[in-house]
């Protein structure tokens, strides 16, 4: 992976972008896709559009969404401290001890979510799994008029936002999902050779996947694409406890996970796996048997229906402040996409 490449990855797993707030990150998107896109453009919803080809008559959309799961303030009581409500699907006792970011007017503010202490909880406290309204978020103020100088309700909150790598090309960082997938459809776009160009291809940074796939629906009206590959995370089943035979063999580092099933359009899947053995890319396979929860469902049922495709990246413990993707992972998605849009010509069919 070339440098800059690598230093745009970090750049926005570390930037915030919890669903509704995902301008830093955007900002950073266009800037990058700036430098190879024939154009660059912001919808109304914050999906951020970068295009090669428009003018071809076959149109393809990658979308990957920038958004993360996060909190946000909803209340600040007389001593200071901060309640929060959930933006995405947390499990509450991964938050519990978290070094935490709000993300105020003013700047970044630093803060802790926290119980009390094991030693004060009674038996039946402990057997408990603690809800979102048992949390506080302390940022060290003494009441609520030194909070209020701060913060103001409905300001965002994530997990610290440390991008750590591990042995054997492994990243660990919170928002891999699906901080990965924006990095794989810009680079796919760059990546695409222009003399085996011959359709149109928008990469196209999502927003709002957390909340219900919003800006997928409304940037799919607008490019109104003949093919949609979304492009999310999966979860790795090469860790303990997690049942292979009810959500696949996954591993880190194997390669691009294509997905099948009756939401996938057939040819796109089987051109997508005759792209890799082309290239001699390695790829693993997962069955989707119902509509999925990414960008490609909404894609799928766009105007009057889009043939859509699903390729994911690997991710261990999803939803957490530790999600660990491989970087060989995502280098291959990237390689792939783009030889996957270099085979497609104006006359291919993607009719069953």
């Amino acid at each position: 992976m070339e440098s800059t490449a690598l230093e745009f990855f970090k750049q926005i797993v570390e930037t915030p972008s919890p669903s509704g707030y995902e301008s830093p990150v955007q900002e950073i998107v266009r800037q990058y896709a700036a430098g190879f896109a024939d154009d660059v453009s912001t919808d109304v919803h914050g999906n951020v559009m970068a295009v090669r080809g428009a003018e071809a008559p076959l149109r393809i959309m990658l979308a990957g969404h920038c958004d993360q799961i996060g909190l946000i303030v909803s209340h600040i009581d007389d001593k200071g401290f901060l309640y929060v409500q959930q933006i995405g699907g947390w499990d509450t006792q991964m938050l519990i001890g978290q070094r935490m970011t709000v993300w105020t007017a003013d700047g970044p503010l630093f803060g802790v979510i926290a119980r009390k202490a094991i030693h004060l909880l009674t038996e039946e406290e402990r057997k408990q799994v603690p809800k979102i309204k048992d949390l506080w978020l302390d940022i060290g103020v003494p009441d609520k008029e030194a909070a209020d100088k701060l913060v103001r309700v409905g300001d965002s909150v994530t997990v610290d936002l440390v991008f750590q790598q591990l042995h054997n090309n492994l990243i660990v960082a919170p928002a891999m999902d699906d901080k990965c997938g924006v990095w794989v459809v810009m680079e796919a776009l760059r990546r695409i050779d222009a003399e085996k160009l011959s359709c149109a291809v928008y990469a196209v940074s999502t927003v709002q996947e957390e909340l219900g796939l919003r800006g997928a629906r409304t940037s799919a009206f607008g490019v109104d694409p003949h093919v949609g590959i979304a492009v999310d995370v999966t979860h790795a089943t090469d860790c303990p406890t997690v049942e292979k035979k009810q959500e696949g063999d996954v591993s880190l580092g194997k390669g691009p996970v294509i997905a099948r099933g009756p939401n996938m359009n057939h040819k796109v899947v089987e051109t997508l796996i005759k792209a890799a053995d082309t290239h001699e890319i390695s790829y693993q396979l997962v069955a989707v048997g119902r509509a999925t929860g990414t960008d490609a469902n909404a894609m799928q049922i766009n105007r009057s229906g889009v043939a859509a495709g699903l390729v994911s990246v690997p991710n261990r413990y999803m939803h957490s402040p530790v999600e660990m993707i491989s970087l060989d992972d995502i280098d291959r998605v990237a390689d792939l996409l783009a030889r996957f849009v270099e085979s497609i010509s104006p006359e291919t069919s993607f009719v069953p």
